[in-house]
């Protein structure tokens, strides 16, 4: 979403599942990397826009939240994996500590917390408090959350 006028045909081709994550972490989490982050910075806009597309080309495409990950692991890569069509292993639900190869120039910015684990976090407790400046960010993200949730495995 990064990249306005990229083209996005290539995606006709893939089983594209839609990752969501409530606007009060992702704004938390991305204002602890950046001062001030805006809407467009956290994509919410963005992710709806392709959502769209897809759903225009393919129908409504899988949608899963973080939170549900978190809550349930195992539960919920199985309905993911069955939605896409693909075999559950439990090998999903751990990893080898640190970084993967296919990871990214920004990796050592953004996947601290993932190169430190083996496994996903407990649940996610309450939703963090967001500074004054920012809370209009995360408010002005929740109808593209809201929508996506609504659709969510």
């Amino acid at each position: 979403h990064m990249l306005p006028g990229i083209p996005r045909d290539w995606m006709r081709g893939m089983v594209n599942v839609f990752l969501i994550r409530h606007p009060a972490r992702v704004v938390a989490s991305y204002a602890a990397k950046r001062e001030n982050p805006t809407l467009d910075d956290i994509g919410f806009r963005q992710q709806a826009e392709l959502f769209d597309l897809v759903n225009g080309w393919q129908g409504s495409p899988v949608v899963i939240d973080s939170t549900d990950i978190r809550k349930d692991p195992e539960k919920m890569l199985r309905r993911l994996c069955r939605a896409i069509g693909l075999p559950f292993t439990p090998d999903m639900l751990r990893w080898p500590r640190g970084g993967h190869p296919d990871d990214g120039a920004w990796a050592p910015h953004w996947y601290g917390s993932v190169w430190n684990s083996t496994g996903f976090a407990a649940a996610e407790g309450p939703l963090p408090q967001i500074p004054n400046g920012l809370r209009d960010v995360a408010e002005a993200a929740m109808p593209f959350y809201n929508r996506l949730r609504s659709v969510a495995l």
